[in-house]
């Protein structure tokens, strides 16, 4: 059988739902349908569906092969339509994957632009601060803030997280401003679980000198704005990104630390997505639309009006 239309079949099966909505789209019998994904199967060694007489679910093998599946005709879709008119705008759906807070904040409006931009895009966005698989969950670009682990992921860096270590008012008047880093053994600091760094905070001093230190308190949490609000609140120090804790230093919510002397280590924010011989139109205009959106990141034009300004790289 055509293993293009088996692939096709598949695809429709498990994005109608039954094997009944597929047949209507694709204009084959239910039979025909069936022995494709039978065909596909026996082909691939591996059951991709368990049936019953009222559902379908992926096997955790189908699941796998959905994905990869789905991004094999979106790219021949693409293809096909590029060969058409190679000057058109890119269309099709990109699925994008981002951290929750730089995502809401700053991704989601650079994407209602970029779908201005493009008007036959379409975007699926996942919010999530765990790092993904982006072949396993069928991502094509993904937004990532700190060290790239995955060597295999092509990277594009798209901008810099300036960090900013500081406390409330409140805090610090009950608990003493720290002078130097190594002081903050002696407060409560809010530890975001998902950096790279684990519970070491590293700071950068005047002559270039690394000092890293271990960082403890009384919570946890994988999502920067809790410890925002628990900062804010007077739990504790905090150190976040200024793309979220900027305003809330301007408005002299919280103080900056140290006086500008030691400052947090810079990390990058990154598009990754997965290599290919060809990279799609769509991750391509997508990538270099965030590149130029970026390139002065809006998120520190806080600091001319702010009350409070971390110290910039010298």
């Amino acid at each position: 059988m055509d293993r293009f239309v088996s692939l096709k079949t598949f695809v429709a099966v498990v994005n109608g739902g039954s094997f009944a909505n597929a047949s209507r789209k694709l204009g084959l019998s239910r039979a025909m349908a069936t022995k494709h994904i039978q065909t596909l199967e026996e082909r691939l060694g591996a059951r991709l569906l368990n049936r019953t007489t009222r559902r379908l679910a992926l096997t955790e093998a189908g699941r796998a092969f959905h994905a990869r599946a789905e991004r094999i005709l979106a790219d021949l879709e693409e293809a096909e339509g590029a060969v058409g008119d190679a000057q058109a705008l890119p269309k099709g759906l990109l699925r994008v994957a981002a951290p929750m807070s730089f995502g809401v904040q700053h991704l989601s409006p650079a994407i209602a632009d970029f779908m201005t931009e493009c008007p036959e895009m379409a975007i699926d966005l996942s919010l999530n601060d765990r790092v993904i698989d982006l072949i396993d969950e069928g991502v094509d670009v993904a937004v990532r803030i700190g060290r790239l682990a995955d060597s295999s992921l092509i990277a594009k860096r798209l901008a810099t997280a300036r960090f900013a270590v500081a406390a409330s008012p409140a805090y610090l008047a009950r608990k003493g401003t720290p002078k130097l880093p190594e002081d903050l053994v002696k407060h409560d600091c809010l530890e975001y679980t998902l950096s790279s760094r684990g519970s070491d905070w590293a700071f950068v001093g005047p002559g270039g000198e690394v000092r890293v230190v271990r960082a403890a308190g009384p919570l946890k949490a994988n999502n920067g704005e809790v410890l925002l609000a628990a900062a804010i609140a007077g739990r504790g120090v905090v150190s976040l990104p200024t793309f979220l804790i900027g305003p809330t230093l301007a408005a002299g919510k919280l103080v900056p630390l140290f006086g500008g002397e030691w400052r947090p280590e810079e990390i990058a924010i990154s598009a990754v997505y997965p290599p290919t011989r060809h990279l799609s139109a769509k991750v391509r205009r997508f990538v270099d639309f965030l590149t130029k959106r970026f390139a002065e990141p809006s998120w520190d034009a806080w600091e001319s009006a702010g009350k409070s300004k971390p110290v910039r790289r010298r």
